[in-house]
């Protein structure tokens, strides 16, 4: 052995000494307490409990900064941007507007994804109604949501920075237009933990037959540790790929087997202190617990009649109202960080599938029932108090038209839009039946109330007993969080 192995060698035992000493006095006084209690655990239950004190079990509970209002969040996200003005904001004067020229105002020094030359204004493609006692404006195309706006904080003045769906879901979820970032839910199950060791505590659930435009990364942890991802779930075959034990294998051998594998683990922590190994040794004990958790709670079998009525469900299928009661399941359960994605949500009207008379008619028939349903399904058990749901897209639509395919197309649609789009937020800690914000007359800018994805993303940390500013995790020589460098908690819709 030459003297630069000798030197690194010495250095690992050096690191691990002293993270031994720093991270797992603690556990061993509790094991010497066990111990002298007569509850000694059996050997395997002793390097098992002796590896989660070592990696401070990393989804462990947390205290948050200050008491919480909201101890879970349910984020649907409709990939693609819905239009706000189909659904939430009503604009009588675009409807005066519509075929006219679009003033140059709106055109001068703006970028646009698709729109090119000179559009003619689009009047609502819907019918508007006031609802419930605090007067909301909803259109026809959500009759079922409508019937639950005093439970509702409507956001009308949301903004973004970015016009391109990939960057901009990102940037929702991540606090970042680019790649790298954790998650939201990866910083909420960083910071809290989870309430139940048996399942994940960040669950994604997608429907609508294609994933985000972001990919895996609006749920990946970034530089988090990886047990802190989003765990993807199927409401149709095993709800996660390879969870049953292969053919010829018995579940008391995977136990012996997963035992084994995680000494190696602890041993190589040991040598090495890669915080990587510690999340690898977490994942291996989850997934012997998710075998016998995971379906349980993904069957919705013995769901009574009347709440596979109330969402509109089909035990078996893929859809975005399984997804809906299955995460009404989930969170009851103690999972922190549901998240659903349902696509299809882009509205340029070049074809059917993506027309404001079409395909958008589709996914508001898809979504209306089942999210209704969640929300009446969460107030009944008590659960809405202590859950964020929040809804919303990446960003919102212009005012005016854009026709791409020619003056004959029978479908119409907008473009991408930054300035301004509509977010609801609902439960735990939120101000209910409260509009807050506003656009002009065309729906084409916020003039009051203005909230960046930012302030949204300051907000919901904040509910959950965070200051933003403190969330923080070092790396590459600096701490960083969610927000970034930016934001500021929306006081106006909190309760």
């Amino acid at each position: 052995m030459n003297l630069h192995e000798e030197a690194n060698q010495a250095h690992l035992r050096h690191v691990t000494r002293r993270h031994f000493l720093r991270t797992c006095t603690t556990g061993l006084g509790a094991m010497a307490l066990a111990s002298l209690a007569g509850c000694a655990p059996t050997p395997d239950t002793a390097v098992r409990r002796a590896m989660q004190r070592d990696v401070t079990d990393p989804l462990a509970l947390h205290p948050p900064h200050f008491a919480p209002k909201a101890k879970r969040v349910i984020f649907l996200h409709m990939a693609g941007a819905p239009s706000q003005l189909e659904l939430f904001d009503y604009k009588p004067t675009l409807a005066r507007l519509d075929g006219e020229r679009c003033p140059d105002s709106l055109l001068e020094g703006k970028r646009f994804a698709f729109i090119r030359g000179v559009p003619k204004m689009l009047g609502p493609q819907a019918t508007f109604r006031q609802h419930g006692q605090s007067g909301a404006w909803v259109s026809n195309h959500l009759p079922h949501l409508a019937t639950m706006v005093d439970d509702v904080a409507f956001l009308k003045a949301m903004y973004t920075d970015e016009f391109n769906h990939a960057p901009a879901q990102l940037l929702v979820h991540t606090g970042s237009a680019r790649l790298g970032r954790p998650s939201m839910g990866s910083w909420v199950t960083y910071g809290l933990g989870t309430e139940n060791e048996n399942l994940p505590a960040f669950v994604v659930l997608l429907s609508g037959g294609v994933a985000p435009d972001a990919g895996a990364s609006v749920y990946g942890s970034g530089f988090l540790p990886t047990v802190y991802q989003g765990v993807q779930c199927r409401s149709k075959g095993d709800p996660v790929l390879f969870l049953s034990d292969p053919d010829g294998l018995s579940r008391d051998l995977r136990r012996r087997s997963i035992e084994a594998i995680n000494r190696i683990n602890a041993h190589q922590h040991q040598e090495v202190g890669d915080p990587e190994i510690l999340t690898r040794i977490a994942q291996y004990e989850m997934a012997f617990r998710m075998q016998t958790s995971v379906p349980e709670a993904m069957d919705i079998n013995d769901e009574p009649d009347y709440i596979h009525t109330m969402y509109g469900t089909a035990p078996g299928e893929t859809s975005f109202a399984n997804n809906c009661l299955l995460a009404r399941r989930l969170v009851e359960r103690g999972v922190r960080f549901v998240q659903l994605f349902h696509w299809g949500w882009d509205s340029h009207g070049a074809g059917a599938s993506e027309a404001l008379n079409a395909g958008f008619l589709d996914r508001c028939h898809e979504t209306d029932r089942p999210v209704t349903a969640l929300l009446k399904d969460l107030k009944q058990r008590g659960l809405l108090d202590e859950t964020l749901v929040v809804w919303g897209g990446e960003f919102g639509r212009t005012p005016m038209l854009e026709n791409r395919t020619g003056l004959d197309n029978p479908y119409v649609g907008r473009d991408h839009h930054s300035d301004v789009f509509t977010i609801w937020i609902a439960g735990g800690g939120v101000k209910a039946g409260i509009t807050h914000g506003e656009t002009d007359e065309i729906g084409y800018t916020g003039v009051s109330g203005r909230v960046h994805i930012h302030d949204l993303q300051a907000t919901i940390l904040h509910l959950l007993g965070f200051d933003h500013e403190r969330l923080t995790y070092p790396f590459q020589g600096r701490a960083f969080r969610l927000t970034d460098v930016h934001g500021k908690v929306v006081r106006e819709i909190l309760a």
